[in-house]
């Protein structure tokens, strides 16, 4: 079948494949090929098959488009429609973050993917600025669903390595098992702020690292030391917090923040972020009430 399309270029390269740039030479469509390595590994088998089924199961205009599905030589290869720009691309090119037109129809696009796959019991895992492609015409698409997985019964045990550093929630780095939806939403949150600012809101170089970052940048954690013990560190910082569906209206969210602040001392810093993300995007001034 890779004899049907002409090879016209190199997009990208991971440690589970290569990104290739090619065009159908019947109907001259640009498409992009992800070849799987030639590997004995279950894991490398395991990312590839999880992203066809999800990819070959959900279709929404914010999820890229899975074309077809073939193995040749040993190796497994994904046909999906070509979008080479992403939201890592575009933050290259702004160094101070985007200004608040493109940020808010961005935003509002990637949490209707992700209300999508919540809304039908998936979490993707991995949602960071180059998971984010972009189209010529301003269309956002999630991708790479290789960590994706549903969600099944409370207390089933996940794989707790999954999703960038930086963009990791506090449970995935304290390796708690039964996480949902929440660790998708606190990759979003930094990724909004990256996006607002133009720099990375965690940035660390080790599971360590990146705990210190969360402490002293998300709140004082001292207080909740007792509590952690009895609850995941998810319990904590999400009893209060939002939903993809809810994120969908940014006034009703900082609401929601707000009514929480004196029930839970992290929701003060969350607050005080949104409530600044919210100046940013231009959805109210710095001296504008909140509802």
């Amino acid at each position: 079948i890779m004899e049907m399309y002409e090879i016209l270029g190199k997009v990208g390269e991971g440690s589970y494949g290569t990104v290739m740039k090619c065009k159908h030479k019947e109907t001259g469509h640009i498409v992009a090929i992800k070849i799987f390595y030639e590997k004995t590994e279950k894991s490398v088998n395991k990312i590839a098959m999880r992203e066809i089924k999800f990819l070959k199961q959900f279709r929404h205009e914010n999820l890229v488009n899975l074309i077809e599905v073939f193995r040749q030589k040993k190796k497994i290869h994904l046909v999906f429609e070509f979008i080479d720009h992403t939201v890592l691309d575009e933050l290259q090119h702004y160094s101070h973050g985007l200004d608040s037109r493109r940020l808010k129809r961005y935003l509002y696009q990637i949490l209707r993917a992700i209300d999508y796959l919540h809304s039908n019991n998936v979490i993707h895992r991995d949602i960071k600025p180059e998971n984010i492609l972009v189209s010529q015409t301003g269309i956002t698409k999630l991708c790479d669903f290789g960590f994706a997985r549903t969600l099944a019964a409370p207390g089933d045990i996940y794989t707790d390595y999954v999703a960038t550093r930086w963009y990791r929630a506090p449970e995935l780095v304290l390796r708690d098992t039964t996480y949902g939806k929440p660790v998708d939403i606190w990759a979003l949150g930094c990724m909004i702020i990256e996006m607002a600012t133009g720099n990375p809101y965690l940035p660390s170089s080790s599971d360590l690292d990146l705990l210190h970052k969360i402490v002293t940048k998300v709140g004082e954690w001292m207080n909740h030391i007792l509590y952690l013990k009895k609850n995941t560190f998810s319990n904590i910082l999400f009893e209060k917090f939002f939903l993809a569906s809810e994120c969908l209206h940014v006034f009703f969210m900082i609401h929601k923040i707000k009514n929480s602040v004196k029930q839970n001392s992290f929701s003060f810093s969350i607050y005080n972020g949104m409530k600044a993300i919210a100046e940013r995007i231009g959805l109210c001034s710095k001296n504008c009430k909140l509802p």
